[in-house]
């Protein structure tokens, strides 16, 4: 469904003027990853096989999907969940997937299409979506809270969108883990502190108790948060480190190091993983909490 056309023909005059100046205020606040260029391609490419992929499989097995429901990939990226929920919903399903960046959902539309529901891309904010309420019968959300600009208004937005009886699935990480306190290090050192603090920030999560009571306070019930561990294998380390930042927002950061330089940062970068050497590669042990939670069958 064209949700853009929906709400467009739904609203008079007046109130298209009060969505779009409520669409400009949401984009006005920048998620917190913000990527260009030729990234969004390079992040389907490593970080989406590598890094998201591995835990997406059990993020959607745990939404338990049933045919003909209506799915919201949140902060979908290029799309990965949105992939793999929709065989699961059958043609009479429907997956939305909502990113705030262009760039992602100009990769997502070039990929196959899965079997099964029908999937559209739209561009727009988690703290402002343009969907009437009830839209969605559950909501996944993979490594996308934490880059939201104000966390308990889009989850207030999620619940809006949430049918009654609906549910969420959000996964955050649980901790630093090696790989990613290995090059925070290393960009400290070679390029600089602020860099190496953006690059933090997909990793400054609430912990597991704050996340279980915000759910609480936004209205959701039967709240539950499951830890998870895995081990996440990387190829070639040296070459992996800066692919996967050349997909990244600091990106533009690294890039003007020269040669020499992201040389040094990825040897560095491989050496504080030597104990989790595998081959060229390594296998680091990494942690991502699970939330999920419903919205109660006597709320409109």
């Amino acid at each position: 469904m064209d949700y853009s056309r929906l709400v467009g023909t739904a609203l008079g005059a007046g109130d298209a003027q009060h969505q779009a100046s409520r669409t400009r205020r949401a984009m006005s606040e920048q998620s917190g990853f913000q990527i260009s260029g030729d990234a969004a391609e390079l992040y389907e490419r490593y970080a989406v096989p590598y890094m998201m992929g591995p835990w997406a499989l059990e993020l959607v097995e745990l939404a338990a999907l049933r045919r003909s429901e209506r799915v919201l990939d949140l902060a979908c990226g290029t799309g990965l969940l949105a992939r793999l929920a929709a065989p699961k919903l059958g043609p009479t399903g429907r997956v939305t997937g909502l990113d705030f960046n262009s760039g992602m959902l100009a990769v997502a539309r070039t990929l196959p299409s899965p079997s099964g529901a029908s999937i559209t891309w739209v561009e727009g904010s988690a703290v402002a979506m343009e969907f009437p309420d009830a839209s969605f019968d559950v909501i996944l959300c993979q490594q996308g809270l934490q880059f939201f600009p104000d966390k308990p208004k889009a989850l207030r937005e999620m619940h809006r969108v949430l049918a009654p009886g609906g549910r969420i699935l959000l996964s955050v990480w649980k901790s630093a883990g090696p790989y990613n306190i290995a090059v925070g290090e290393a960009l400290t050192r070679h390029v600089g502190t602020e860099t190496a603090t953006q690059y933090r920030a997909g990793r400054v999560v609430p912990d597991a108790e704050a996340l279980h009571r915000l759910l609480l306070e936004i209205g959701f019930r039967a709240v539950e948060v499951r830890p998870r561990s895995r081990v996440i294998r990387l190829p070639s380390i040296e070459k992996f480190v800066l692919e996967h930042l050349s997909s990244s927002p600091v990106a533009g950061a690294v890039a003007a190091l020269k040669e020499e330089g992201r040389a040094i940062l990825a040897k560095q970068v491989k050496s504080a993983l030597q104990p989790y050497a595998e081959g060229d590669g390594v296998a680091v042990p990494d942690e991502t909490n699970i939330a999920m939670a419903y919205k109660g069958w006597d709320e409109g």
